[in-house]
């Protein structure tokens, strides 16, 4: 009767073991399942879609909101004055005592604080006039397929204030050839008002 006990009861622990093994199987099924439920596998393009169109429009809105940045330089300061207007977003020449700017990219250099007369026909700056040309061909082409941003023919001067008269006419010369006539000049509003 033992001997009979002893296989049973071999088949029985094998039995509960093959059970156990089952079951441990089963919950590891079970919790790979759940951790691949919390994956992502693909991405939704939608909701990227959207997410995108939304800073779209805000850095847009952003960005026709804020007013003309000015670069700070040690080379230009610009004079002071008791003005309340605003400076608008517009082509900016920058003179100073050393260069000649158009935006941030400089387009020539000062002689000892002077035109070179190498660079000059008249009153004409040729590689300012140059520079200005491609400025104002660049308006004109987003005015074309934007009409909320026509082409206003608007100039922002930034000029040092030791900067000759002379020069700064000859400056606006160059730009009135290149259909810039409205032009403003950038002073410093003075502190306290």
């Amino acid at each position: 009767m033992s001997e009979t006990l002893n296989p049973t009861v071999a088949e029985a622990d094998e039995e509960s073991l093959a059970r156990l093994r089952y079951r441990k199987a089963l919950a590891r099924k079970k919790r790979k399942e759940r951790e691949a439920a919390g994956e992502i596998k693909e991405l939704n393009i939608t909701a990227m879609m959207d997410m995108m169109t939304i800073l779209l429009v805000f850095l847009l809105k952003s960005f026709a909101s804020s007013s003309a940045a000015i670069t700070a330089s040690e080379d230009v300061r610009p004079p002071v004055s008791s003005t309340r207007a605003t400076p608008k977003d517009t082509v900016a020449i920058t003179v100073t005592p050393k260069n000649i700017l158009v935006g941030d990219k400089e387009v020539m250099r000062l002689q000892n604080g002077q035109l070179p007369a190498d660079k000059l026909q008249g009153r004409l700056v040729l590689p300012l006039d140059a520079a200005l040309k491609k400025e104002v061909e660049k308006l004109k082409y987003i005015a074309e397929r934007n009409p909320s941003a026509p082409f206003s023919r608007e100039l922002s001067v930034i000029a040092d204030k030791k900067i000759p008269y002379d020069m700064l006419l000859t400056v606006l010369y160059t730009a009135g050839q290149n259909e810039l006539e409205n032009y403003r000049f950038v002073v410093l509003q003075k502190e306290g008002e």
